[in-house]
């Protein structure tokens, strides 16, 4: 036979059996989708992980304090105040390639406005911090070295403190109080939305780090140091002359900070996704490989059923590799079947995670390409035995069977 007619005798073969045909492509169908959804949800991730890594600057380095160690209780990095504005402005001074720093002091405040009052996040920062975060400015301007080193009260808000205190009105040139300690609003920063760690950027108010360690916190430390290297090639030679640095300053004492890359805070976080992306999908391909087994069982079921048939075909003429043709067709038109089906699944849950859960997800064009050769493959692997099986079948024992 040629190959169209046994093409045609395995595709009225399967419409025979509809119902059927379709509960043994089911298997396919879910573990193509589910294979496609996983990856969606883990590309989604790792992008979106990627692009909130990206926001916290270009090319950025970040000093943080040491651990701490005192009564018997430990805490890990950032637990000791070890970090000074000297250390700050000696990094300033003598670290070369740097395009920006900025010290960073966290603190929570309520903070009133307008006859309206909001519990933010009030850090003190340089005059570089919107450069170094690649945070731009939405309307007015950052604070200036001058009122940093006057220790002015004046300050820079997130666009969710400006929508809380100041609804449907411009907050530039206004005061809002911090600790009853006025400060007037130089300018708004552009919306960044959530964080890599799950929390409001805008959510913020910046005064110059000098005003929050005099005026508001009366601390003697900093949070931490975020310092923008020139170049990417320049990052590593930027933190090791950052490490040498402060730890020439500890003159032989152990070093209480660290130094991290942005390179190695994304790594970290994407390999997290990947993980979690492999993992998901191998339970997937738990349920394709379950469906592959289904086919062959069903095409196993198929054979016996028609084994009368088989024998009338070769009887007539019909050589066991048309017959061994025909089953493989039927076995790889269910396979390619539940995997179109389960793409069109895959593409539909990933929506549906996305609009229902606010998870991202992103199908990339790899998985779909993926997803059909499986599915092929599986229709192959799967449909070879019992086709191979119907192809040796004897035409007198079939012709007998009943």
């Amino acid at each position: 036979m040629r190959f169209t007619t046994t093409f045609l005798v395995a595709l009225r073969a399967l419409r025979r059996n509809t119902m059927r045909s379709i509960l043994t492509a089911l298997g396919i169908i879910i573990g193509i989708g589910a294979v496609i959804t996983t990856v969606a949800m883990g590309t989604g991730a790792k992008v979106q992980v990627e692009a909130q890594i990206a926001s916290l600057g270009q090319n950025l380095i970040t000093v943080m304090p040491g651990s701490s160690s005192s009564g018997g209780m430990r805490g890990g990095f950032g637990s000791s105040a070890t970090l000074t504005p000297e250390d700050y402005e000696a990094i300033a001074a003598e670290v070369p390639n740097i395009d920006g720093i900025s010290p960073e002091i966290r603190d929570r405040n309520q903070i009133l406005a307008n006859g309206l009052n909001w519990n933010t996040n009030v850090n003190g920062v340089g005059p570089d911090y919107p450069y170094v975060r690649n945070w731009p400015m939405a309307a007015g301007a950052m604070f200036t070295d001058q009122e940093v080193k006057s220790l002015a009260k004046v300050c820079v808000i997130g666009k969710t403190v400006a929508d809380q205190v100041f609804p449907n009105e411009d907050p530039i040139g206004q005061t809002l109080r911090i600790r009853n300690l006025p400060f007037r609003i130089l300018g708004v920063l552009t919306p960044k939305g959530f964080s890599v760690f799950g929390s409001d950027e805008d959510d913020v108010v910046l005064i110059p780090y000098t005003s929050h360690m005099r005026r508001v916190s009366r601390r003697t430390s900093i949070s931490m140091i975020r310092i923008q290297a020139s170049d990417a090639d320049k990052i590593a030679e930027v933190k090791l002359s950052t490490e040498d640095l402060l730890t020439q300053r500890r003159r032989g004492r152990e070093p209480d900070f660290t130094v991290r890359t942005q390179e190695e805070l994304s790594t970290t976080f994407t390999a997290t996704a990947r993980t979690m992306t492999v993992l998901l999908g191998g339970i997937a391909l738990v349920s394709l490989i379950v469906g592959g087994i289904g086919v062959m069982n069903i095409m196993l079921v198929s054979v016996t059923e028609r084994t009368r048939e088989i024998g009338i075909r070769i009887a007539i003429g019909a050589h066991g590799n048309d017959v061994l043709l025909q089953f493989l067709i039927e076995a790889i038109l269910l396979s390619v079947l539940g995997g179109g089906l389960g793409i069109l699944c895959g593409y539909g849950a990933s929506e549906i995670v996305t609009y229902y859960f606010g998870l991202p997800t992103l199908v990339p064009m790899w998985s779909v390409l993926l997803a059909v050769g499986v599915s092929t493959v599986i229709g192959i692997f799967f449909g070879f035995f019992p086709a191979y099986k119907a192809a040796q079948l004897d035409p007198i024992d079939a012709l007998r069977h009943e």
